[in-house]
Order: structure tokens, then C-alpha cells, then sequence
């Protein structure tokens, strides 16, 4: 009932509201007529190189799988085989540094060996190395931003109504959403103005509160770009939206009824 008494614009308003990141009217164009990678463009090419990304790839999910224990381990010495398919995608990367996916790929096996919580250099219970070296976990943070910003740089389109293939748009969501990750739990490990080392990064001047809307903001981006979850944790992770949120829910709730408002 309440829904017949607002207009299109009403709604999209109120949703404005509730998270202020979202813009109804920036809707991503996806075009699978487009090159799967905008900066590999020759079809033979692309095809050479995003063969061997799958291959190492492959590997690492078949380590993941023994370390699960869903599939009989064949290695003897699973993190040293992890740090192999690492070095693999480096030398993948110094081949093709324009390959964005190699570089998400990379960022993401370097998180699960050091976990979320790199940047600050704190343990963390799902990483593989739970006593990982100081300077090992610091390069590793390093090498970790640098591959999503220059993946998140190489895949952005030139402008917001400018069209992304679907390969490309995943790996944006996906690169998007990591760095979301990783500035949320150093969010949730550092103290309000606790500096964080790292080679002199623009993160190093940033407080808990700026690791928490950068967080939001990738999030939000990475919801943009396909990913539902991330879409979900951008409302949930910015403070903003969340007392704007919970301001229009109890307006909402009082002018149209409790179930409008959930």
C-alpha cells in the first residue's frame, strides 16, 4: 500500500538516504561484445595469458582443497607451494603489467597467507602464516595495494557511462571489494590515530575512522560492479549511512507502517 503512494523518484530519494553511496541512475554497462580485458585486446594474446593465470590458479584451489581436507593432500609443504603460485603470477604480471586479473589473483593468495589484518601487521586466525616475519608481512602489504590499485586503475572506465565487458567488470568488483577488506579490518585493529608503516603510502596518514570510510567506499564500488555482498557491507560499514539509515527507517516506519521500513 505505501509503496503505490510514492513515485519513482521518491523511492530512489529515500534510498539516497539510506545509503548515500548509492546513485540509482549510475548503472553499470556491461558489454560482452567488448574485450575481456581493455588492455589485452589481441584475442590470441589474452587467450595465452589467461590460460596460465588458470593454471596457477588451479593449483592454488587444489592446495586449498587439501588443506580443507575435501581432497587428498598432495603436498608435503603446502605454504611453500602456496608461495610458488605467487611467484608464478609475479613473473605473470613482469610479462604482462597490464593483465589486471594476475594482479587480483596475486593480492588475494598474498591475503590468504598473511590475512586481512596485513597492514597493521597483526595475526590473524585464517591466515596460513599465523607467525609471519614483520618485514615479510610489511612487503607483502605493499605489494598487496599496489596490485589492486593498478588493477582497480587498468579496469575503471574512462568515465561513468562508459561500458565494461563482464570478465572486466568482475575483476573490478573483485578488486574493489579486497581492498574493501583489507581497510575495514585494519579499521577494526588499529586505535583511533595508531600510525600504520607503510613505505609511505597515503594510508600512513589516515586514522581508524578514514580506514572505515575508504572501506565503505570500496565496498560500495565493488556492489556496484556485481558484487551483492559488498553492495550489503557499504551500508553496514559507513557510519553515515548508518544513522541516516536508521533515521529514515523509524521516519519510514511511523509514516507508513512497520513492514515499509524493513
Amino acid at each position: 500500500m505505501a509503496q503505490d503512494t510514492l513515485s519513482r523518484r521518491d523511492l530512489n530519494v529515500l534510498e539516497k538516504m539510506k545509503d548515500p553511496e548509492t546513485n540509482p541512475t549510475m548503472a553499470v554497462i556491461i558489454d560482452s561484445n567488448l574485450p575481456k580485458d581493455p588492455n589485452v585486446v589481441d584475442t590470441s594474446v589474452y587467450e595465452r595469458v589467461s590460460q596460465k593465470e588458470r593454471d596457477i590458479v588451479v593449483n592454488i584451489q587444489e592446495l586449498e582443497l587439501g588443506l580443507a581436507g575435501l581432497r587428498p593432500s598432495t603436498s608435503k609443504e603446502p605454504i611453500s607451494d602456496y608461495r610458488r603460485c605467487i611467484e608464478e603470477l609475479g613473473q605473470l604480471i613482469s610479462e604482462n603489467p597490464r593483465y589486471a586479473s594476475a594482479r587480483n589473483n596475486r593480492a588475494q593468495a598474498l591475503r590468504r597467507l598473511y590475512g586481512d589484518a596485513i597492514l597493521p601487521g597483526q595475526p590473524d586466525s585464517k591466515a596460513l602464516i599465523r607467525d609471519a616475519d614483520k618485514n615479510d608481512m610489511s612487503q607483502a602489504a605493499l605489494t598487496v595495494l599496489a596490485d589492486l590499485d593498478e588493477a582497480i586503475s587498468l579496469l575503471t572506465p574512462n568515465s561513468p557511462f562508459a561500458p565494461i565487458s563482464p570478465v572486466a567488470g568482475k575483476t573490478l568488483s573483485q578488486a574493489h571489494t579486497q581492498r574493501a577488506a583489507i581497510y575495514y579490518m585494519t579499521s577494526k585493529s588499529i586505535s583511533s590515530n595508531a600510525p600504520v608503516s607503510l613505505g609511505g603510502r597515503k594510508e600512513e596518514e589516515w586514522t581508524k575512522l578514514d580506514f572505515e570510510g575508504a572501506a565503505s567506499r570500496d565496498f560500495a564500488l565493488g556492489g556496484r560492479y556485481g558484487n551483492e555482498i559488498a553492495k550489503g557491507l557499504a551500508v553496514s560499514t559507513n557510519p553515515t549511512a548508518k544513522l541516516c539509515g536508521q533515521i529514515v527507517r523509524e521516519a519510514m516506519k511511523k509514516e507508513y507502517g512497520p513492514a515499509f521500513a524493513q
